[in-house]
């Protein structure tokens, strides 16, 4: 959030449809997520897992008893409530929504795609990219907490744990970097440069990578021991 602040250029008028691109781009992502998730094989959901299923004795223990929460109440609310589950999980969904889709659209146009935006206009967006990041940070611990055993136990999740680590390695790059500034100064029809489009693929795969290993997070449960 600090980089973004200090590095902003508020001189030029955004474009006037750069917010109906997002919705779009973030109902697109959206769409694809649900679609994701309601194919593959059987999913295993810990919501309907009772407490005695969720007790695990080696490898990890030690560490997942640290975020157990004592009375375990918030750990019976998860899961035995299916609905506060879904709640969360849609409030996880809308977050990362809502980083896809200003991240997204700045790193297509960077790329190449849609080269009539500008890209100071669409950066002025990244606020509403770190209010779901934001979002996702919340719900995700919330969720780790909940069902600690659950989590610590799954290769995809730490998987997507480091996607993410990488990820914030990718922003202070592009902040601290000349990337930031050819991005900020692109006119329409105008090229970036290759350190700027190295920078926006490689984030383009970072989250494509966290997406898809949160919706494996189910399949490869109890994968470490």
């Amino acid at each position: 959030v600090e980089l973004w602040r200090r590095r902003r250029i508020a001189t030029e008028k955004p474009w006037s449809g750069t917010l109906l691109a997002i919705l779009i781009f973030s109902l697109l992502t959206a769409g694809l997520m649900v679609r994701v998730g309601t194919t593959g094989g059987d999913i295993r959901h810990p919501e309907i897992w009772t407490a005695k299923d969720m007790t695990q004795e080696t490898g990890l223990s030690a560490f997942v008893h640290i975020f157990e929460p004592t009375p375990s109440k918030f750990t019976d609310l998860m899961l035995v409530s299916k609905y506060w589950w879904a709640f969360m999980m849609d409030l996880h969904f809308i977050g990362l929504a809502l980083v896809i889709g200003t991240v997204g659209i700045l790193n297509l146009r960077v790329l190449g795609f849609e080269k009539r935006l500008t890209g100071a206009s669409l950066h002025r967006l990244m606020p509403w990219a770190m209010a779901g990041f934001g979002i996702n940070v919340l719900t995700g611990i919330l969720a780790f907490i909940g069902m600690p055993a659950y989590y610590a136990f799954d290769v995809a999740f730490w998987l997507k744990i480091l996607a993410v680590l990488l990820l914030g390695l990718n922003v202070a790059v592009f902040y601290l970097t000349s990337a930031f500034q050819s991005v900020e100064r692109l006119a329409p029809g105008e090229d970036a440069p290759r350190l700027a489009k190295l920078v926006a693929g490689s984030s383009l795969f970072l989250w494509f990578a966290v997406i898809t290993l949160g919706r494996y997070i189910q399949s490869y449960a109890d994968t470490i021991h």
